[in-house]
């Protein structure tokens, strides 16, 4: 197959690493001729360029493709993407993220390419500016038309984009968003040593949240919820993968909170190593207040680790309540403090609903069996 994949830029995030996991196994494994064009990795997340640049794949950045709405720069990306699919006469354009999304489906449609799009997360969302959430959702009703197959990561983008009238269901298909789940089976490093390094002792219980210090990712719920969990289990410990903008307000409310033994940041760190920081947790949090399906979830339940996860987009299809973790609505803060209390004080429980987690979602969630099924709606589209 051809095939070219198109997102608006290469940082460290869910929706970057499956594509390229995607990209790199059509390569690999199938022998696909297969390019990634995308912006620049701009950004406090950190870049997966230098990763894709290894890939022996065909990668093409274009400097003026950017997250922010901009006539001038939109045009030109639109310009140039046309010029590239000119060029490699694609059989498949599969887009990924908001701006590549319309702009590769137009281009696509242009030249009469077959045009495939993945939902990572909704391109209009909860938090967004009332003229930006307008104007993608009508560019998204525009785009319908020169999508072939929608691809959603999760059932919820399915009803979403559905209830929006964006498109039909049955141009909807759901596939899970794939990653490496042997590093959360097996952790490239022992427990022990990962949290010797982060400063908690075997006593410790720790309660994990991996996300960029961002709006919209709920870190400041978790800060809320702390003080009552510690008062009631002095032993918990919570630690924070990632960095982002609000590290210094956060680190300044937990320290007017008299909590900051009780936290650690870890700052930016590689993709690569989030599978030990995962394995260094007693339990994982979620508070996102919009998100497809945020890959800490499952890989969270992979690592045998119980969710406790709010109720947004597609949390609902890993975080089951009383199976794989706590399902709770979003904001709440009580609620929050209940469920991890309740964790941090059963180990048992805790093992429970780590183990059914990774039983139910070890092989859905491989990326090789995500690639697959991707082939095989490129493989329908060119049949047709």
């Amino acid at each position: 197959m051809k095939v070219v994949h198109v997102i608006t830029r290469l940082i460290i995030g869910g929706a970057q690493e499956n594509t390229l996991l995607t990209v790199e196994d059509q390569r690999r494994d199938y022998g696909d001729d297969v390019s990634l064009i995308c912006g620049p990795g701009l950004g406090p997340e950190g870049s997966l360029v230098k990763r894709a640049q290894a890939g022996n794949f065909d990668l093409r950045i274009l400097p003026q493709l950017r997250r922010s709405i901009h006539p001038w720069r939109d045009w030109s990306s639109y310009r140039e993407l046309l010029r590239i699919l000119k060029q490699l006469k694609p059989q498949i354009v599969h887009t990924h993220s908001s701006k590549a999304g319309i702009l590769g489906r137009a281009a696509a449609a242009k030249l009469g390419i077959s045009a495939v799009h993945t939902i990572h997360g909704a391109s209009f969302h909860y938090g967004q500016h009332r003229f930006a959430f307008g104007l993608y959702k009508q560019a998204e009703k525009w785009a319908d038309r020169w999508t072939d197959k929608f691809i959603s990561v999760c059932d919820a983008m399915t009803n979403q984009y559905v209830d929006a009238g964006i498109a039909a269901r049955d141009k909807f298909v759901t596939i899970y968003s794939g990653m490496k789940v042997e590093q959360f089976l097996k952790p490239p490093r022992p427990r022990e040593e990962v949290r010797k390094e982060l400063g908690f002792q075997p006593q410790h219980v720790v309660i994990g949240k991996v996300a960029r210090l961002f709006d919209l990712k709920g870190h400041e719920f978790v800060i809320k919820a702390a003080a009552p969990v510690i008062a009631r289990n002095p032993n918990v410990r919570f630690l924070f993968v990632g960095d982002g903008a609000l590290r210094h307000q956060f680190e300044q409310q937990i320290a007017q909170e008299n909590l900051t033994e009780h936290f650690v940041f870890t700052g930016l760190i590689s993709p690569d190593r989030i599978a030990e920081q995962i394995g260094a947790m007693d339990i994982a949090v979620h508070t996102s207040l919009w998100e497809g399906l945020a890959r800490v979830l499952p890989q969270a339940l992979i690592a045998a680790k119980p969710v406790v996860s709010y109720d947004v987009d597609g949390a609902r299809e890993v975080a089951v309540p009383g199976k794989t973790g706590y399902l709770l609505p979003p904001k709440s803060v009580n609620e929050l403090a209940e469920a991890l209390c309740d964790l941090a004080s059963d180990s048992e429980l805790r093992q429970r609903l780590g183990q059914n987690g990774r039983a139910r979602f070890t092989e859905q969630f491989r990326h090789q069996s995500t690639t697959r099924q991707i082939r095989e709606v490129y493989k329908a589209l060119i049949d047709e």
